[in-house]
């Protein structure tokens, strides 16, 4: 397999970076995960915008156009026939001097690889992790590359042989999972936690929402508590590897199942499947 490193393919054991990076040192970086399907990159623009306003947020200079990054992803793909995968975009701040300061750090490191897509589809069993989120946290809003949290959350997750956590924020309402948003549904309603409650804006989410509007599906956000999610009519889990994922345990209290949930699964497919 060859993967992208700062201009060039090379194969994935060649590709390595200096121990002095700070994305390697101190998570000083971002990242972003994008479904490739038949040979398609999905909602390349709405990945990139995010990995572009994290990267204004951190002062971090992408190395290349938008346009140049989407053309090295096309040929990487050209080069390895991967078949559905999923393509990871990897900013660092690239090499420093030891410490927090940015001084000197002038020459950013862009990687990107291919990773197998996930092929089982049967519903999730997750668990409520102790591990906590802070609510308002500014960072939330992009994928860093410290994930220290959802990293010992999911752990607990499989030291019980479950699927996925549940992060919790510090206010005590669910947040999101480990990777994934969370969505569960109400009567008809499909509700997911608000942004503030330090969940990711996932790309998937959005689609997820914009897809509850053109079926006429009412949506709403709003904080919940892990014993009010036993309660729902339905959950489900959304991201760019799993889709529309539904749960059917949680902290091994059997969930109720929706029709609605099968309907988003299908329409997430029919989008797949029809995409530019």
């Amino acid at each position: 397999m060859l993967v992208f490193l700062n201009g060039k393919f090379v194969p994935e054991e060649q590709g390595t970076v200096s121990i002095f990076d700070r994305g390697f040192s101190l998570g000083d970086g971002l990242f972003e995960a994008l479904p490739v399907y038949h040979r398609k990159i999905l909602l390349w623009e709405k990945h990139f915008e995010r990995l572009r306003a994290g990267a204004d947020f951190l002062k971090i200079k992408i190395p290349f156009s938008a346009e140049a990054i989407r053309a090295f992803a096309e040929e990487l793909l050209e080069k390895n026939h991967p078949g559905d995968c999923v393509l990871r975009i990897q900013l660092s701040r690239g090499v420093g001097p030891r410490g927090y300061s940015i001084r000197g750090s002038d020459l950013p490191t862009l990687v990107m690889s291919l990773h197998p897509a996930a092929k089982n589809s049967s519903p999730f069993k997750i668990i409520t992790s102790s591990i906590r989120i802070p609510a308002n946290d500014p960072l939330a809003g992009f994928k860093t590359c410290n994930k220290l949290p959802h990293v010992l959350a999911r752990m607990e997750a499989d030291e019980k042989g479950a699927d996925e956590a549940l992060l919790l924020n510090t206010e005590g309402n669910v947040a999101e999972a480990t990777s994934a948003n969370l969505f569960w549904i109400e009567t008809k309603t499909v509700c997911t936690p608000p942004l503030n409650s330090g969940a990711l804006p996932g790309v998937t989410r959005g689609l997820v929402i914009e897809l509850c509007k053109k079926l006429k599906i009412s949506t709403a956000e709003k904080n919940i508590t892990p014993e009010f999610l036993q309660q729902a009519d339905s959950v489900f889990l959304t991201s760019i590897a799993i889709g529309v994922r539904e749960v059917s345990y949680l902290d091994e209290h059997a969930l109720r199942r929706s029709p609605l949930t099968p309907i988003l699964h299908e329409a997430y497919l029919s989008y797949a499947e029809t995409a530019d």
